[in-house]
C-alpha cells in the first residue's frame, strides 16, 4: 500500500476481486490497527486471519459454544456473531492481549495453569475471556456463582470441575496481587471464629500465662 491511499487501496481490491472492501480501524490488544476486509468478514475471521491472533478459536459458529469469546471494550461477546466492520472504533482484547506486557500471565491464565482447567485447549480462550470479564464485576465470587460465571460456555472435555475452581483461584490470584488476603472479605471474621474456636482453648506457650 505504499503511496497509496486506503481509498485507493480498497478500489483496487474491488476491481481485483469483484467485492467490497472495507478499512477497519480498531484498538486491538492495546495496539491500534487498521485492516482491510471484505465486508462480510466475521469478526472472529478476521481476528485469526488478518490480525494473525489464532487464540480466539472457532467452534460451534452459532455462538453457542463460547469458544470464540473475545472482550469488546471489557465486555465479553461471541465474535462469530458480529462482522469485522463492528469492530470499527472498538477496543478489543482477545486471549493474547491478557497478559502483562513483561509476559506476567493474567490471574485466570495463572489460574488455569494451576488448576488444570486447559485440558485440551480449544475452548479454554473463550473461558479466559468470559471469567477475566466476570471477576471485574464479581472479584470474589462463590462456589455458585463460579458455576454461573461458566454457564454459557461449553467444555468438550466437561472438565468443569477444573475450570470452576479455575475461577474461584483467580480471584485468589487477583487479591494476592493487590495485596489483599487471598481468601476474600470475610477473611478477618474467619480469624476471629478460628480465635474462638482455638487460641481461647489453647494455653500459651511456656505456661506463664493466665490459664484461669
Amino acid at each position: 500500500m505504499a503511496g497509496k491511499t486506503t481509498e485507493q487501496t480498497l478500489a483496487e481490491l474491488y476491481e481485483e476481486t469483484g467485492e467490497q472492501h472495507l478499512a477497519v480501524t480498531l484498538t486491538f490488544n492495546k495496539v491500534p490497527q487498521t485492516i482491510l476486509v471484505p465486508s462480510r468478514t466475521l469478526a472472529s475471521d478476521a481476528i485469526r486471519h488478518y490480525l494473525r491472533k489464532t487464540g480466539t478459536h472457532v467452534g460451534c459458529e452459532h455462538g453457542v459454544c463460547g469458544a470464540c469469546t473475545i472482550l469488546l471494550n471489557g465486555e465479553p461477546v461471541r465474535s462469530c456473531l458480529l462482522l469485522a466492520a463492528s469492530l470499527h472504533g472498538q477496543d478489543v482484547t482477545t486471549v493474547e492481549g491478557l497478559a502483562d506486557p513483561d509476559g506476567t500471565l493474567h490471574p485466570v491464565q495463572q489460574a488455569f495453569v494451576e488448576c488444570h482447567g486447559l485440558q485440551c485447549g480449544f475452548c479454554t480462550p473463550g473461558f479466559v475471556t468470559t471469567i477475566a470479564a466476570y471477576l471485574e464485576k464479581n472479584d470474589s465470587p462463590t462456589r455458585a456463582e463460579a458455576t454461573e460465571a461458566i454457564s454459557g460456555n461449553l467444555c468438550r472435555c466437561t472438565g468443569y470441575q477444573n475450570i470452576k475452581a479455575a475461577v474461584l483461584r483467580a480471584a485468589e490470584i487477583r487479591r494476592e496481587r493487590a495485596g489483599l488476603s487471598p481468601l476474600g472479605g470475610d477473611d478477618e471474621l474467619a480469624a476471629l471464629s478460628l480465635d474462638d474456636k482455638v487460641r481461647g482453648n489453647t494455653a500459651p506457650v511456656g505456661g506463664k500465662g493466665d490459664r484461669t
